[in-house]
Formats: C-alpha cells, sequence, structure tokens
C-alpha cells in the first residue's frame, strides 16, 4: 500500500516485493553472511589478493564492475566488497549482496568534521539524519535513521581493542555534496550532526528494511568546522588500511 504525499520522496509502499528483486538473476551465488562492505576503492582489491581472497562472483553496472571476493578472517569466511559513493549505488549494491546470502554488514569510509575533529579520527554514527533520497524508499518518513545496535556494539569492541576511543556521533547524510550551504551546515550542527557523509542513513534504511545488520565505522577526512575556511586536509587516506582491518575484526564479532 503506499502511503501518498503531496511531495513524491515523502511517499513510501509498504508492499515488501517490487518488479525487480535484488536476486532477479537467479546467479549461482552463496555469499557468506558476514561482510565488509567499504568505501575505501582500491585497499579492498589489494587486501583480498595479499591475503587469498576468492572471487566469488562480480556486480555489473553500467559504469564499472564490482568484484566480489570472499576471505578468510579469524577463522570466519567474510565477503569482501568495494562500497560506490553516493546512496543510490551503495544501497543498490548492499542489497544485492544481501539477496544473495550476506546479513551481517560492517561498512568504513571517510566523514567531513562539522566540529573540530582532527582528521584520521575514528568515530561510530549511532544515527543519521536522512537528507539523501534512497532511504525514503526502504523507510517511512522520518528526520532520522538508527544505526543497528549489535552492529555498534561489535565495532565499539573493535576500536577498543586496537587501542582507540569509542566516540559515538550523530552524522548527516546528504546527496548534495556541493550543496552544503553555511546555513545549512550550521542547522545541522543545532541538530546534534557532528559529520556529514553520503550514505549512512540509506544503508541504515536498507538493512534494517532487509532484516539485517548494518554498522559503520567513519573516519574524519575533509573539515567545515570553519565555513569561511572550507578545508579538505589530507581525505583521511592515512586511515584507509587500519579501517579495513576494524571492519574484517568487527564483522567477526557479530
Amino acid at each position: 500500500m503506499i502511503l501518498k504525499n503531496e511531495i513524491p520522496i515523502l511517499e513510501f509502499d509498504t508492499d515488501r516485493s517490487a518488479v525487480i528483486m535484488p536476486a532477479h538473476e537467479k546467479l549461482d551465488l552463496n555469499l557468506p553472511r558476514k561482510a565488509v562492505f567499504a568505501f575505501l576503492g582500491e585497499h579492498i582489491d589489494e587486501y583480498a589478493e595479499k591475503h587469498g581472497g576468492v572471487i566469488a562472483g562480480e556486480f555489473e553496472s553500467a559504469t564499472k564492475d564490482y568484484k566480489i571476493y570472499v576471505v578468510r578472517h579469524k577463522g570466519e569466511d567474510v565477503c569482501l566488497c568495494q562500497a560506490p559513493v553516493g546512496s543510490a549505488p551503495a544501497a543498490q549494491l548492499m542489497d544485492w549482496l544481501i539477496g544473495y546470502g550476506v546479513r551481517e554488514i560492517i561498512s568504513a569510509g571517510c566523514c567531513g568534521a562539522l566540529t573540530d575533529f582532527e582528521e584520521n579520527v575514528f568515530l561510530v554514527p549511532n544515527k543519521a539524519l536522512r537528507d539523501e533520497g534512497t532511504s525514503y524508499h526502504y523507510m517511512s518518513p522520518s528526520r532520522f535513521a538508527k544505526i543497528n545496535k549489535i552492529a555498534i556494539k561489535a565495532i565499539e569492541e573493535a576500536l577498543a581493542e586496537h587501542g582507540l576511543n569509542c566516540r559515538e556521533v550523530i552524522t548527516w547524510t546528504t546527496d548534495g555534496f556541493y550543496r552544503e550551504t553555511k546555513e545549512k551546515v550550521m542547522y545541522r550542527k543545532s541538530e546534534g550532526c557532528e559529520v556529514v557523509e553520503m550514505e549512512c542513513s540509506a544503508l541504515a534504511a536498507c538493512a534494517d528494511f532487509r532484516e539485517a545488520i548494518w554498522g559503520c565505522i567513519l573516519f574524519t577526512a575533509d573539515t567545515l568546522a570553519d565555513t569561511e575556511n572550507y578545508d579538505e586536509r589530507g581525505w583521511g587516506k592515512d586511515s584507509f588500511v587500519n579501517a579495513l582491518e576494524l571492519c574484517l575484526d568487527a564483522v567477526v564479532k557479530i
């Protein structure tokens, strides 16, 4: 049943089926229950190659094919996949992974700092402000999407084992990288948002809809704390390798 609204993005269909379902191709593909789905670029491929990762399949999109690896970590089979930037493509690929057997997922990626965080600080989002479009196809309208508590607990245990602080934050998920206006940055900060990124609320909504467990490790990159002097810094690249290890350690704890 469609819950109609004058604004199309605020409409939600409660029907759990769809014309195109994630596993509609009926591939001979049975993925592990656990997965690391991370915004870490070539580090995913490099890690898989170094650690005997097996290519279980590929997700074919119009612009890029994403390799789906299976690696062993602490005695567990773990699916390892690079995540595309942006809520819509990220949710599409994660939904596809869930369709082929994935149920427990940890992601990692960089975020922009809205407050005075140094670069390369690891953070744990506990809810995400839904300023993107994709989550509204998986969850009825609300201001925030909550992050799964089981995933948060696993992430915080992994961070603690690595001697890292377990700081929880509210994140602002937006589709509009170049529309983070000064007034909107201040507004989001007044709502409690300390960081900004482009996928968390969509992935949280998708996982919840599919009854999967999902959580995310964020690390600070650029900063919008001073809206008069935007600073890209180093885009958090020094955290990529550590973030992947943290994801692997966290997902096996679920």
